[in-house]
């Protein structure tokens, strides 16, 4: 199993990233402002906090949508289209 390099993932759009958790099942739960969390069915929640859908994201952020929050494997990663492989 391959780490997650999260300086190749440093130009992730908020539409990617959102595009990716609606395909891997997660669905909008609720918006406050400029933040919208996303449910998935087995509890996970993920926050993401954009004002326009072509922000990008630091690493920290990313790191913390990523594995602490959807808790996405690099395999995963692969299977969203989010990495090369």
């Amino acid at each position: 199993m391959k780490g997650i390099d999260y300086s190749k993932l440093r130009s992730l759009t908020a539409r990617e990233i959102i595009s990716a958790l609606i395909k891997d099942g997660f669905y909008l739960d609720q918006q406050s402002g400029s933040h919208q969390q996303y449910q998935h069915q087995d509890g996970r929640r993920v926050t993401v906090s954009s004002h326009h859908s072509n922000d990008t994201f630091s690493p920290k952020i990313l790191k913390s949508m990523i594995e602490k929050q959807a808790k996405w494997t690099y395999e995963d990663l692969k299977r969203l289209k989010l990495v090369a492989f």
